[in-house]
């Protein structure tokens, strides 16, 4: 970042005062994320020292200055990172965002894993998270920190995928029902992909028995939303209430890193659910499908 910020607390408009919190709060836990020249000056006086002490026990040598060198070059990086990463999260700060709630551990470690982070889009990722706990202190664990801090852009962009076949109904939950239909292979969603992503924790996956989603409302009629298109169901005539939701479920640092995934939907996946859910579909005789109100949870 610029000493001159490309983003101005000014230009934020009503978010300036949440922004100069959460800069406030930053630099407070991890010492002066906003000022640059601080590594570089802690650098010069750790040099200078290490000269003064190497000349009085033996000769610095070359090892010594490659090192040094080294050592500024990686933390001017890692300090690059922290800086692009805040400043990307100010703009996503709410207007009643209190900063000053984060817990101090939890902003360290966030940084000690975040400024590893040079690639632009994982940044992203890092500064929804941080203005997303910003925002509501506890939103993310630190195991869902740690977890991102382990996740390359491939496992990122497989889990993206996956968000695209995504229904709200009390939670958040990707709906694969049958693995090797077309609808789920174009879009990169294949056997392959989940089982990598039950392997590193983001998924339950379960490719015999799947699962079905129980504790259903007690109303005859209720709405699931695909990004905010509502589908009613009713399954009110039925014994059991519960509703087949295919083979996958999001783990605890699944649900949390979807809330920061932007994916797009998939355009042909709402008639394919609503074929499958059929069984479960009111009779449409005295409406049509655009009058049916938003009564489910919202996206």
């Amino acid at each position: 970042m610029s000493d001159d910020k490309s983003i101005s607390l000014v230009n934020l408009g009503k978010l300036a005062k949440p922004a100069n919190t959460l800069i406030e709060k930053v630099s407070s836990a991890v010492g002066g994320i906003f000022k640059p020249w601080q590594i570089a000056r802690v650098a010069k006086a750790e040099a200078d020292a290490a000269v003064v002490h190497a000349e009085t026990e033996i000769k610095i040598t070359e090892l010594h200055r490659r090192a040094m060198r080294r050592f500024v070059k990686e933390e001017a990086i890692r300090q690059r990172n922290m800086e692009s990463i805040t400043e990307r999260a100010l703009p996503l700060l709410e207007e009643q965002s209190d900063p000053n709630k984060m817990d101090d551990d939890w902003i360290g470690n966030f940084f000690d894993k975040a400024r590893m982070f040079s690639d632009d889009d994982m940044q992203g990722l890092w500064a929804k998270i941080l203005a997303g706990e910003a925002n509501k202190s506890g939103s993310y664990s630190k195991r869902t920190v740690n977890f991102l801090s382990d996740l390359d852009k491939r496992d990122a962009e497989q889990f993206l995928a996956l968000c695209r076949f995504g229904w709200h109904f009390g939670t958040f939950t990707p709906l694969i029902f049958d693995v090797q239909d077309d609808i789920y292979k174009k879009c990169g969603v294949n056997f392959g992909t989940l089982t990598h992503l039950d392997s590193i924790g983001l998924i339950q996956y379960n490719s015999l028995s799947g699962f079905v989603r129980i504790g259903l409302p007690d109303t005859s009629n209720f709405a699931v939303l695909y990004y905010g298109k509502p589908l009613e169901l009713t399954i009110a005539t039925k014994k059991e209430k519960q509703l087949d939701i295919g083979h996958v479920l999001l783990t605890s640092v699944g649900m949390e890193l979807a809330t920061v995934c932007i994916a797009q939907s998939v355009p042909e996946f709402y008639e394919y659910v609503k074929d499958k859910w059929k069984s479960y579909l009111p009779d449409m005789k005295n409406g049509d499908e655009s009058e049916i109100p938003n009564v489910g949870p919202a996206a």
